[in-house]
């Protein structure tokens, strides 16, 4: 628990963040917290013509590490195929660019340190 919240508010919490930081940079929000068979994904967001797959990460003490340093391989294929399963579900004829971001927020000291890392994979 941090500030009061517990893992799920906290969870929450992070991605409100991170939808700000986006919006604050010019990106749309599709979607918050797909779900499908494969999994799920936090933010779809629009990029001017590119669909950006958003994995929001919130890490509270460096004992397991930073939160960037959280998406390993299999986590990675994982996000891919959610990504794929979103875009066969949407019909599309042609698929639009995309790429796969991460919001990494580290949140130790009074307020969080949030960084923004595009094209993680």
């Amino acid at each position: 628990m941090r500030n009061g919240f517990n893992k799920r508010e906290l969870g929450d919490f992070g991605e409100s963040l991170a939808i700000d930081h986006l919006k604050e940079a010019g990106l749309r929000i599709v979607k918050r917290n797909y779900r499908c068979p494969k999994g799920e994904i936090d933010i779809i967001a629009q990029d001017g013509e590119i669909l950006v797959f958003v994995e929001v990460r919130l890490r509270t003490s460096k004992y397991r590490g930073y939160a960037e340093e959280s998406i390993d391989q299999r986590k990675a294929q994982r996000l891919q195929n959610i990504a794929a399963y979103y875009l066969l579900q949407q019909g599309l004829d042609e698929w639009p660019p995309m790429r796969f971001d991460m919001i990494a927020i580290n949140w130790e000291e009074e307020d969080p340190d949030i960084r923004w890392i595009q094209a993680l994979f």
